[in-house]
């Protein structure tokens, strides 16, 4: 790993210094060129003597579009030679001068720090090289485009460097750059080949594949001689641990102890091994429900043995809170069938008796008028509609004719005739295939019932509404009253709201309960019990 990081880390810094190199080299070019071309130009605009035609010079440059200034005429040059053209146009006269080929060039060929493959070159506007290629030495520059990362850069004014493919499809690292002279649009770029460069990290790879060998093997052979000190009772100790992980801790294997620290570890083995049995020991007598079994942790650190004493006391607590629950809901259920007898011995008492009680006057007085026996007709209606009334409290027979909506219309119904409010009741229950069970009607008519019973009671509300809908999976059912409220913190144990909770859990259902002055809220969702759920 040292070696492989020695190696990034060298090949970086390489890279950073031939970058660096190339940019030194490049600048430098470019200030010489540049030079070259500013003390041309102040000579040039110095001296007042005609220079040679353009004929002379190898040139065919339209004069009418000639400005003075620093051209770039390669294009117009007869060979297509470099030709940086100086022009000087006053009172319609034109003077004009191209630098020197070998003077640029003499710049351009100096390859001090290129190493074997680097060279520095001129690339105009057109994408064709101004400067003689080193490598295409029989090729006119005119002739070679290089369109290449590079010179694109370097053309729309950028300054940088980086690794990419040459006008030869070599990778090479380059810098590259614009010739700062106004109105001459030339980039000049220095660059390296990849392989020369990478010649010496070849070389320190297969110095560090060897030393990387040597030291493995080195490593293989003290692994082979330290084996038989370290690794047997190493792997004497692993037997020991998986017997133990199979949760046998009776038997530990036997082994020889070589040395002081193998030892020490057997030993620590052996007191984990104690450890253990007694929490096994005492976790089979929690398991047993012997919650009075006594267990004393290890130290203050053995989360273990602490953690079996807290389950401990939480089992008992537990058992304590199942006895009580257990006689809350027998008295709750007693208390409820006391109830029920109550409300049904005074329904009977005062809906029934008087009924009957006036029947019997007037069949024991053989009542012959027609007034007095249409009253008797009255009073039997009457006792058959109480009747009726008190059977429905108890187990509406329209759950088991027409479903639950159809009772719990039937109930809102009855309730709107003796209540001052308004008491609404939506049934979206769907009319046909519908998959709830007559279990699941009787514990939502109930629950309704023991809402609004509650809300009668205690609300003073002035309008209920009820939402009954019914989809794939599950049943909803949304309550609503404007009365003044309660705090779901403080119902008691015996009261409606406890006895709807039970009914939601007996379904394993859901129940959402929001309580404030006049907005009091229920959602309750019910799973359908069918095949997919």
């Amino acid at each position: 790993m040292l070696s492989i990081a020695f190696y990034n880390q060298f090949s970086e810094v390489l890279q950073s210094r031939i970058l660096l190199q190339l940019n030194s080299i490049k600048t430098l070019k470019q200030n010489q060129i540049e030079k070259l071309i500013q003390q041309e130009w102040i000579d040039f605009m110095d001296s007042k003597e005609s220079y040679n035609s353009t004929d002379s010079l190898n040139l065919i440059i339209p004069k009418s579009t000639l400005e003075s200034g620093i051209y770039d005429f390669t294009n117009f040059h007869k060979e297509k030679q470099l030709s940086i053209g100086l022009v000087d146009v006053n009172n319609e006269k034109t003077r004009v001068k191209v630098i020197p080929y070998d003077k640029v060039m003499n710049i351009l060929l100096e390859r001090t720090g290129m190493g074997e493959t680097g060279e520095s070159y001129l690339v105009g506007e057109d994408y064709r090289m101004r400067s003689q290629s080193r490598f295409f030495k029989d090729s006119m520059p005119n002739k070679i485009t290089v369109k290449t990362i590079g010179v694109t850069q370097a053309l729309s004014g950028k300054l940088d460097k980086g690794l990419y493919e040459d006008y030869r499809n070599v990778n090479v690292y380059g810098v590259y750059g614009p010739i700062g002279v106004s109105n001459l649009k030339l980039a000049i770029l220095s660059e390296i080949d990849e392989s020369e460069v990478a010649a010496p990290l070849k070389d320190l790879r297969k110095r560090l594949i060897g030393l990387m060998l040597l030291i493995m093997a080195i490593a293989i052979f003290f692994s082979l001689f330290l084996t038989r000190i370290i690794a047997n009772p190493i792997l004497g100790m692993k037997k020991s641990l998986k017997i133990m992980a199979d949760g046998n801790y009776n038997e530990i294997n036997k082994i020889r102890k070589s040395s002081n620290e193998i030892y020490e570890m057997f030993e620590a083995l052996e007191h984990l091994k104690k450890s253990l049995q007694g929490a096994v020991n005492f976790s089979e007598e929690i398991g047993e429900m012997n919650l009075n079994a006594a267990y004393e942790p290890n130290s203050e650190n053995d989360s273990l043995g602490i953690s079996l004493i807290k389950m401990q006391n939480k089992l008992k607590e537990f058992r304590n809170n199942e006895r009580v629950s257990r006689m809350n809901i027998k008295r709750q259920l007693v208390d409820g069938l006391e109830r029920e007898r109550r409300r049904l011995a005074r329904e009977l008492h005062d809906g029934l008796g008087p009924f009957l009680t006036s029947l019997k006057f007037h069949v024991d007085n053989k009542v012959q008028d027609s007034v007095l026996r249409s009253e008797m007709k009255q009073i039997v209606d009457e006792t058959i509609s109480e009747i009726r009334v008190m059977s429905n409290a108890l187990m509406p027979s329209t759950i088991e004719d027409f479903g639950v909506g159809a009772a719990l219309r039937n109930f809102c119904d009855n309730i709107n005739r003796m209540f001052e409010g308004s008491i609404v009741f939506e049934d979206l229950l769907k009319q046909s295939e519908s998959k709830i069970t007559k279990n699941q009607e009787v514990h939502v008519f109930r629950i309704v019932q023991e809402l609004v019973n509650n809300t009668l009671k205690h609300a003073n509300a002035k309008n209920i509404r009820i939402t009954l809908s019914e989809f794939d999976d599950f049943i909803s059912l949304f309550y609503f009253d404007d009365g003044s409220g309660f705090n779901i913190e403080s119902v008691t144990l015996g009261s409606g709201i406890i006895n709807i909770r039970e009914r939601v859990e007996i379904c394993n259902g859901k129940i959402q309960i929001n309580s404030k002055h006049e907005s009091t809220t229920f959602d309750i969702e019910l799973p359908i019990e069918n095949e997919n759920n």
